[in-house]
């Protein structure tokens, strides 16, 4: 039989906002996990993507293996996704496993559902590269920093009344429109929530430019006369400026939720749900796709019409968009991310010091294992050979194959493994 559980050498995207050099823990995975690859100080290291889509197939390291990437493998050997995953998603891994490093702002943006991205794709395929959806869920490697969601409306409309600038670009009718909807009438509030948003995403670039100007300069004469600008949202209206000067997207943080987590905190991402990450270290798992509807914080492609229609108008703290794990019942060293779609589910292994034997044991999917710290002798009877696991390795298990660890590092280990619970 052909080896099928093997190690992956992984994509690295360099995309401009990603942390530089080894600052950056994809930079960081990657050196310890290849001790050849050649880290440049002043390039980004953005993204590692572990999975077999077309724009970052891994490369399999096993020269036993005829086949050179995971895409190659899989389509060869289907059964090794697991018989569920195989007929539910048509002979392709459903889902893309990332480590993230930010440095600056991602755009605003939100993924369409399966519905959406059908349409967007035929329509406008040069933007739209498939017709799948995108649910996603980021877990903090290091602390994280992210927008997502609408803010509770009392928020806003503090922000609506501490912000002048922002009052202006949005209008006096919807502003009011929007400090009259009542708690007692959701969809009222989420009509008028997306009259304002809309009406700021669309506001005219010389008027808005003009207003954030003036806002910039404001909180900058206030900060500097020790002011407390926090009414203003004063420190993160600064820093996003100073990354994307003159972009609409810098007004968005009066509407969506700033959410921090600590390591091992998660935020799911639905379809709909506007986003943007700001700064940290995360891994990441989303559904198999590139579709992203982008409008603001960005040079790339805009789509601001689309964007506010299909956004989630449902506002709801930042604590609610802390995403739990749960401690498996089957292995207390286990902890589930398991979010409210087929696509993915991610597992945090934490392993003590005192193991010295741990079973990743099998199950119906096939899964992307990578190590964050720790070293181990991984065997398995479904590998060529006895692997040598550390931080930065990658490994691909075929579904309904395990792999016993013998670890030989004083702090235990810490791995994330990416696989889908049908």
């Amino acid at each position: 039989f052909p080896p099928a559980v093997f190690p992956l050498s992984c994509v690295v995207q360099n995309y401009s906002w990603g942390k530089v050099g080894l600052e950056s823990e994809v930079a960081k995975l990657v050196a310890s996990g290849d001790p050849l690859v050649q880290i440049q100080p002043d390039q980004p290291y953005a993204e590692l993507w572990m999975g077999a889509h077309p724009r970052g197939d891994a490369l399999i390291r096993d020269n036993r293996i005829p086949q050179k990437t995971l895409g190659q493998w899989i389509a060869d050997n289907p059964a090794c996704l697991g018989a569920k995953v195989k007929d539910a998603f048509q002979g392709h891994l459903p889902f893309l496993f990332k480590v993230l490093s930010v440095n600056t702002a991602l755009s605003i943006q939100a993924h369409p559902n399966k519905e959406l991205a059908a349409k967007l794709h035929a329509q406008f395929p040069e933007h739209y590269p498939d017709a799948n959806h995108k649910p996603e869920m980021a877990i903090a490697l290091t602390r994280f920093e992210g927008m997502c969601g609408f803010r509770p409306v009392e928020e806003i409309v503090s922000f609506l009344q501490n912000v002048p600038e922002l009052r202006a670009l949005i209008g006096e009718v919807a502003a009011e429109q929007l400090e009259r909807s009542g708690s007692d009438d959701p969809r009222g509030v989420s009509a008028a929530l997306r009259v304002c948003f809309t009406r700021l995403m669309k506001s005219e670039k010389k008027f808005f430019v003009d207003q954030l100007n003036m806002l910039v300069k404001r909180i900058s004469q206030e900060a500097a006369e020790g002011k407390d600008t926090s009414g203003s949202n004063g420190d993160l209206l600064l820093r996003l400026h100073s990354q994307h000067p003159g972009d609409i997207g810098c007004f968005t943080i009066y509407f969506l939720n700033l959410v921090r987590l600590e390591p091992g905190e998660a935020m799911f991402l639905g379809a709909n749900e506007p986003h943007a990450y700001l700064h940290g270290d995360c891994v990441e798992i989303m559904a198999c796709s590139d579709n992203t509807v982008r409008a603001g914080l960005t040079p790339k492609f805009i789509d601001v019409l689309t964007l506010c229609e299909m956004l989630n108008y449902t506002p709801a703290p930042s604590s609610s968009k802390i995403f739990p794990a749960a401690q498996s019942q089957l292995d207390p060293h286990v902890y589930l991310y398991d979010p409210p779609v087929p696509d993915f589910t991610l597992m945090r292994i934490e392993i003590p010091a005192s193991i010295k034997l741990y079973l990743i044991s099998a199950m119906d999917s096939a899964s992307i294992l990578l190590v964050i710290q720790g070293t181990a002798v991984g065997t398995s009877t479904a590998a060529a050979s006895e692997m040598s696991l550390h931080r930065g390795s990658v490994l691909f298990i075929s579904a309904n194959e395990s792999i016993s660890l013998h670890l030989s590092s004083p702090d235990g280990m810490l791995l994330f493994r990416a696989c889908c619970l049908l």
